[in-house]
């Protein structure tokens, strides 16, 4: 055991340091195996090493050759291979936005979501300034009712903060007339429910809940927002022809003129899976003009287009669009898609003065870059024929029968129909086929093939899925996404002229960080001042790597707890000095030094 005296120079003193035992090491813990990286000599080479990935949960392992290539002659300047490096891979980030993955790499994403949907709104980022000047709504579509569900609701707030919400909410559903359902349940619920109760969102009785129609809703939620786009753009469309504003020729990139509306939607739409499971869509609409010069170029809408004339397009919109799915066997006239009845639109201002700010706007939609199916307390990954059992229960709770649903009309509809449930030919057969057994399976039988073969085949064929979903089943995609209960749209769509891209986002901070790491090597070269940008060789050079997978995660716990560690006192600097700057120049820290920073 180590000794609990002062370590001092005292030469007369016992149990002293340097007459300390030292503790033996367990490498097989977390803590042993990190106290055996941290001993070995080129532990700091190592952490610069995997700064990169430090905080990842998951980092991807890349082994192979770097070539620095001089641009324009093709020259090796330098050749690395990863053998020669610690731990002999490059650590990369796995990149993954949901937070119960990877938490690192999601507040990573967060912030991307919020720079590209904020730059939409006030510019910045190679978008004009100019948008700020555009009207811009926040609205809010939610699913229909397939049931009732325990809900909270609060008519009146007075609380400060509604992350924080104390207020008194209204009786869940209180209804005197119908007291039980067609099951025999309770069809009333008179409580009061809490911020966290754990019965929000299910269903007062699940044998009366729609399962199949709402995993079907959140298949061709996204065709229902492309709908609504649509619509509202025609509206709009529609409103300049009445006002006597001109169509805009513009010249097609085949050369070709086309007359065009003078006003188009810029949208954003950000995807919610509700405690219910149904999806709802946050989105953020902008309105531009056309510039018959530059089709491209972003413009403000014609004089008289304001935010009344967007939230009236929208709301015409909201209530025009529904549409029905194709047919499939279990319902031949398809499920209707449309809106539910709750539409909530507010006009956004730019600023720090207004209730629903660019700010606000995109910090509340950016926090969803973190989120799948957590509200609805199931999380899975993709789910295949071996593992739907453990989910799917047509008799269980409700996120259960919402995977069963899934899988149930997901099935393939055009395979052929298993032996067994075929109709036997009526005609006599003119031979007697003599009982063999299967030399697979070992069945006796009389058929020409055997059945227990062909049935696990056919479920094999069912687990797979359609290779062409649109012309074969549209419904097979049900199977596909079943772990997020139907919906496979991306969490985050926008218009192409809305803002940036992710790559653009990730491009800028490699540039960035590639342009410190050169600054940090010419400090240590040339003591003094850095050379500016623009004082840089003019000589290009380029990293060419032949790189292979080599494997995911850390290779000991020890590992993953120091690069964890060290990420972790990174973020709380950055953090740190975010809200000091925030202090002195009075703004707040979202809003000071972007993410690529």
């Amino acid at each position: 055991m180590a000794s609990t005296l002062d370590l001092t120079p005292r030469t007369s003193a016992r149990g002293v340091g340097s007459n300390a035992e030292v503790p033996p090491v367990i490498t097989y813990t977390a803590a042993g195996s990190a106290f055996e990286r941290a001993t070995q000599p080129d532990y700091f080479d190592w952490i610069d090493h995997v700064r990169a990935a430090a905080g990842c949960t998951r980092p991807i392992r890349l082994a192979g050759q770097l070539l620095t290539v001089e641009q324009g002659t093709g020259r090796v300047l330098d050749q690395r291979h990863t053998d020669a490096m610690p731990d002999a891979a490059i650590y990369t980030a796995c990149g993954n936005r949901r937070a119960t993955v990877c938490p690192s790499c999601a507040q990573t994403y967060q912030r991307d979501a919020f720079q590209l949907l904020r730059a939409g709104l006030v510019g910045g980022k190679g978008i004009p300034d100019t948008v700020a000047q555009h009207p811009a709504v926040f609205p809010t579509f939610t699913a229909p009712s397939f049931g009732p569900v325990h809900a909270r609701v609060v008519k009146r707030h007075t609380c400060g903060n509604r992350r924080r919400c104390d207020c008194r909410a209204e009786p869940c559903h209180a209804r005197r007339d119908v007291g039980l359902c067609p099951h025999g349940r309770p069809a009333v619920c008179w409580a009061r429910h809490e911020a966290g109760d754990a019965v929000l969102g299910h269903p007062l009785c699940l044998d009366c809940y729609d399962h199949e129609h709402q995993v079907v809703w959140n298949l061709f939620s996204g065709e229902l927002w492309h709908r609504t786009k649509q619509a509202a753009e025609r509206h709009l469309a529609k409103l300049a022809r009445r006002r006597g504003i001109p169509r805009v020729e513009v010249v097609t990139a085949s050369g070709n003129i086309r007359k065009v509306a003078p006003v188009r939607l810029s949208p954003g739409k950000v995807a919610e899976l509700q405690a219910r499971g149904a999806v709802h869509f946050h989105a953020i609409a902008r309105l531009d003009g056309v510039n018959d010069q530059d089709p491209d170029a972003i413009i403000p809408p014609p004089a008289g287009f304001g935010v009344t004339e967007l939230v009236d397009a929208f709301r015409h919109a909201a209530r025009q669009v529904a549409f029905h799915t194709p047919p499939h066997p279990d319902r031949p006239d398809g499920w209707l898609i449309a809106w539910g009845e709750q539409l909530d639109i507010r006009p956004i201002t730019t600023g720090a003065d207004g209730d629903v700010t660019d700010g606000m706007v995109a910090g509340y939609l950016a926090k969803y870059a973190t989120k799948s199916t957590e509200a609805t307390g199931h999380t899975s990954t993709r789910l295949t024929a071996d593992s739907i059992g453990d989910y799917a229960d047509p008799d269980g709770d409700h996120t259960a029968r919402l995977i069963d649903a899934c899988w149930r009309i997901g099935r393939p509809t055009g395979t052929p129909v298993p032996l067994l449930e075929r109709p036997r030919d009526p005609r006599p057969t003119p031979g007697f086929v003599d009982r063999w057994e299967c030399p697979d399976c070992g069945t006796h039988t009389r058929y020409a093939a055997c059945p227990v073969c062909i049935a696990a085949r056919q479920a094999a064929l069912d687990a797979q899925p359609a290779s062409r979903p649109q012309a074969t089943n549209p419904y097979a995609r049900l199977r596909r996404w079943a772990h997020m209960l139907g919906y496979g749209g991306h969490f985050l769509t926008k218009a192409r002229r809305y803002s940036v891209t992710f790559q653009f986002l990730r491009g800028t901070r490699i540039a960035y960080r590639r342009l410190e790491h050169q600054h940090q090597h010419q400090g240590d070269e040339h003591t003094g001042s850095l050379r500016a940008v623009e004082h840089l060789d003019d000589d290009t050079t380029l990293i060419v790597g032949t790189l292979t997978f080599a494997g995911v995660g850390w290779h000991t716990s020890g590992d993953a707890l120091l690069a964890n560690t060290a990420a972790a006192m990174a973020r709380e600097r950055r953090t740190t000095g975010r809200e000091e700057l925030a202090h002195e120049l009075g703004a707040t820290p979202a809003g000071t030094v972007p993410a690529a920073a």
